[in-house]
């Protein structure tokens, strides 16, 4: 019976796919858990140190820090093989989340200081650090799983993947809602330990399931621009409708997201309860995700196909809209961004990812990380400016009026693009082109 389930679910999934798939998954465990630890973290330490009237500005300020990011890590992708980007990043990035904690402890420039500042650099750089990790280190792992598995095998695998991740994910928001027993200093320091792990499982999936094309010899290769990742992204149509049906969510999710975060912030005034709020938000979202990895992800690619799944999401996010208009206070606003973000989790981004597979090594690691770095952080930031650009707007019923019209006009130009861009990767996976 639990095989017929199973197979219901996800399809026949072979021993050697099980074992493969569930040891990436248990590496995006530890990714996403710290994720959603850090992202829970984010605001609450922003809010405590540099102040609520900047928070639209730090989207922006983070982006223009990611575009330098990015031209740097498409010079590392040139220069260092796949695994030894992971080893470097999370280590980067897990020094990182130690030197803040330290300023977090630090009795000027952290917590202790209870005096908002624009110029308290330990808001900036925490903001910055957590929301580029997120990026590159996720967009660099599904880059890795995109050029270790075929097509046929990533249907069936990436839903187990995601299951592995959304535990991992309630399992870091959850800690998160402790944060006033905890201390966000020490919250930080488990995301930066977490991190590290991360490395040495790479490591082991490499040494049991290794690479042929990494473990032959390396023919020399021209050394590219930094912006070579920008210049493949213009010139294909196909990547540029990965594009859209990737990140134009963002702009949507972005107007309702900073709306609920500031109402939050009246309601939850010290960064503990600010984490707290946080993390049960990141708990809610990820239980849904969780419950479409399960029972759903799978079943739905497999049985309906991606342009289904990819034309669905943009559907319900206009429900999500409708509601969220309709409504006010809180929790309503909760319960939107909720299932906004858990049904991207479920579908939009698996979808995403799965499209990615029919591509060269060069698109998977430098167009797509300027894809979902770049791209993802520009959304994001338009849907800050919204609120940034509008200030003479009092209510939140007048503003998500405003933005619930902007965003229906978006939805309504989304949804045939990823029609079309869902119909074009299966075309080229029928086909068994690759586009380079």
């Amino acid at each position: 019976m639990i095989s017929t389930i199973c197979r219901t679910l996800w399809g026949d999934v072979s021993r050697e796919e099980a074992k493969k798939f569930g040891l990436l998954s248990a590496v995006f465990f530890f990714i996403i858990g710290t994720y959603w630890l850090m992202r829970s973290l984010k605001e609450a330490i922003f809010l405590n140190t540099v102040g609520p009237s900047y928070l639209p500005f730090a989207k922006i300020v983070s982006l223009v820090c990611l575009v330098l990011v990015l031209m740097v890590y498409a010079k590392l992708v040139d220069a260092l093989e796949k695994h030894t980007l992971v080893y470097l990043l999370c280590g980067i990035y897990s020094v990182a989340f130690i030197a803040i904690a330290y300023g977090l402890a630090h009795p000027s420039i952290g917590f202790a200081n209870t005096v908002l500042d624009k110029f308290r650099l330990v808001g900036w750089l925490s903001y910055f650090a957590i929301e580029s990790s997120g990026t590159l280190i996720i967009a660099l792992f599904w880059s890795f799983v995109a050029s270790s598995v075929d097509p046929s095998s990533a249907k069936r695998g990436y839903p187990i993947i995601l299951a592995g991740a959304q535990v991992g994910s309630i399992l870091g928001a959850s800690l998160a809602t402790h944060a006033e027993f905890f201390g966000l200093v020490l919250l930080v320091s488990i995301g930066a330990a977490s991190l590290m792990i991360v490395p040495f499982m790479i490591r082991f999936f490499m040494f049991h399931h290794p690479d042929p094309v990494s473990t032959a010899p390396r023919a020399p290769k021209k050394s590219t621009g930094a912006l070579e990742g920008l210049r493949l992204l213009f010139s294909h149509p196909y990547l540029m409708g990965i594009l859209v049906v990737g990140t134009v969510y963002e702009v949507i999710g972005e107007i309702l997201n900073l709306q609920m975060k500031l109402l939050a912030n009246d309601i939850y005034p010290t960064a503990e309860k600010m984490a707290g709020f946080m993390g049960s938000f990141g708990v809610a979202v990820n239980i849904l995700s969780l419950f479409f990895a399960f029972v759903g992800t799978s079943f739905f690619i497999r049985r309906f196909g991606i342009t289904f799944c990819l034309v669905m999401y943009p559907a319900t996010i206009a429900l999500a809209i409708l509601f969220a208009w309709s409504m006010n206070g809180l929790w309503f606003f909760f319960a939107a961004m909720v299932a906004l973000k858990g049904m991207s989790y479920a579908f939009n981004n698996p979808c995403k990812e799965l499209m990615y597979i029919p591509t060269s090594k060069d698109i998977k690691f430098k167009a797509k990380s300027w894809m979902d770095g770049f791209g993802g952080r520009s959304a994001k930031a338009l849907g800050a400016g919204v609120i940034a650009a509008f200030p003479m707007v009092q209510s939140i019923v007048s503003l998500i009026s405003y933005g619930s019209i902007v965003s229906l006009g978006i939805i309504a130009a989304w949804i045939p693009i990823a029609f079309l861009v869902g119909r074009t990767n299966s075309k080229l996976v029928d086909e068994g082109k690759i586009i380079e």
